[in-house]
């Protein structure tokens, strides 16, 4: 196998690692888990340190295990270049770190995940302004911007109550004027969309999802896509403009946030990963049918107040969903009627656990202001459409009648 672009999304994957030489015929690439390399000649390893040949240096800054899933994740978002770290915000710390600097200005959609919005909290109390906007119409993107912005931020479908962006326009809107457009893929993950179809230059991906998708492993990665010209980014510093300029985004993200800042993903970590992204596109498929017969199936319930599902006719954003996505997702969450406790609903099901984590083989549900939104107050939560009883549902891989009836159950109990 020697050119993958005549290969689809899953056998791209598959043999992957089989396009570099693997030790001793393996079919996977081998979990490395030294920490440094060592080099027979002085003036190699002095040259690898250089940038003028590659190499290793130290497992905080790559790893070849690491490098193999790189590899991996460039393939699906059809990228020029792929870091991987710890977690996936890991990667979205990595742009504020690496990219922005005092006086800067960011504008990002208000509908968030959780960690993502105190992220942006937190760089806006150092000197980095922060625009929050409702990003499902791009006119309130466009009248954010200042000359001083420098990143547009969104996520393809919102967490938890799946808001999508008005993602091609805004996309169209940052090419016009410059600034680089960062995209949160995670929800949708690269098998349903690549962000590169709407101009984005950076993607976010948060491995632990739906590319990993077994709950065994933590790690994020941020894909350069090439579209974006880095020669129209103010804050790249002077050492890293010795690379070609498509380089130079990667460079200074892995230098100031990836070496400095220490958020490394490990080699066991990325072989989890490496070998769950195997089976994305199979267990995509399967969670997706599962969540659209799920939320049609509460949607139909007269005790249910609402359910939010791009899937759905009723979604806001459901044209833009069908027209962009080859899949629906499997997260969406739903409103229970006043008299229906939502921890006592919770507790009735049989089937879907009790916990926090997305993209899983296994149901998991979460009871959303009382968790993962808690933190941030009654007053922001209302202000995001984050109701008391809002259920967020990530849909697994089960059989899709044991789902459904053991969702009905728990409303009939």
């Amino acid at each position: 196998m020697t050119d993958t672009k005549k290969y689809g999304f899953t056998t791209s994957i598959l043999h992957s690692d089989r396009q570099k030489p693997i030790e001793h015929g393996s079919l996977h690439k081998p979990i490395h888990t030294s920490v440094t390399f060592g080099y027979r000649d002085a003036r190699q390893l002095a040259e690898v340190f250089q940038g003028k040949q590659p190499g290793y240096r130290y497992g905080r800054q790559g790893n070849p295990t690491v490098s193999a899933l790189e590899d991996k994740v460039t393939k699906m978002e059809q990228g020029l270049a792929t870091i991987c770290f710890s977690t996936g915000m890991a990667a979205i710390g990595a742009v504020a770190q690496a990219l922005l600097r005092e006086g800067d200005h960011v504008v990002s959609s208000a509908f968030l995940f959780g960690n993502t919005n105190s992220l942006w909290q937190t760089v806006n109390g150092q000197g980095v302004r922060v625009s929050m906007v409702d990003a499902t119409d791009v006119k309130n993107v466009e009248a954010a911007l200042t000359p001083q912005t420098r990143i547009v931020f969104v996520e393809t479908i919102a967490n938890p109550r799946t808001q999508i962006a008005d993602l091609k326009r805004i996309g169209q809107l940052c090419r016009d004027r410059g600034i680089l457009y960062v995209v949160d893929n995670t929800m949708t993950s690269p098998y349903l969309f690549r962000p590169k179809m709407v101009g984005a230059g950076l993607v976010v991906n948060a491995l632990t999802k739906s590319i990993g998708g077994h709950g065994n492993a933590l790690g994020g990665s941020l894909t350069d896509t090439g579209l974006y010209d880095w020669t129209r980014f103010p804050n790249i510093i002077e050492t890293y403009k010795k690379y070609t300029p498509s380089q130079w985004g990667m460079a200074q993200i892995r230098a100031k946030s990836l070496r400095d800042f220490g958020g490394t993903l490990g080699p066991e970590a990325a072989h989890h990963i490496a070998v769950g992204a195997e089976t994305m596109a199979l267990r995509m498929e399967r969670e997706c049918a599962n969540a659209l017969a799920l939320a049609r199936m509460l949607e139909a319930d007269d005790r249910v107040a609402a359910v939010y599902y791009p899937g759905l006719a009723s979604h806001p954003q459901h044209g833009i969903a069908s027209e962009l996505f080859s899949g629906y997702g499997s997260l969406f969450s739903f409103e229970l009627k006043e008299g229906t406790d939502c921890f006592d609903y919770l507790n009735r099901l049989k089937l879907g656990i009790p916990a926090s984590n997305l993209g899983d083989t296994r149901t998991l549900v979460i009871p959303v202001a009382h968790t993962i939104f808690y933190e941030m107050g009654a007053e922001r939560r209302a202000s995001m459409g984050i109701a008391e009883s809002l259920i967020r549902v990530s849909v697994g891989i089960e059989d899709t009648d044991d789902l459904l009836e053991d969702f009905r159950q728990a409303l009939d109990a």
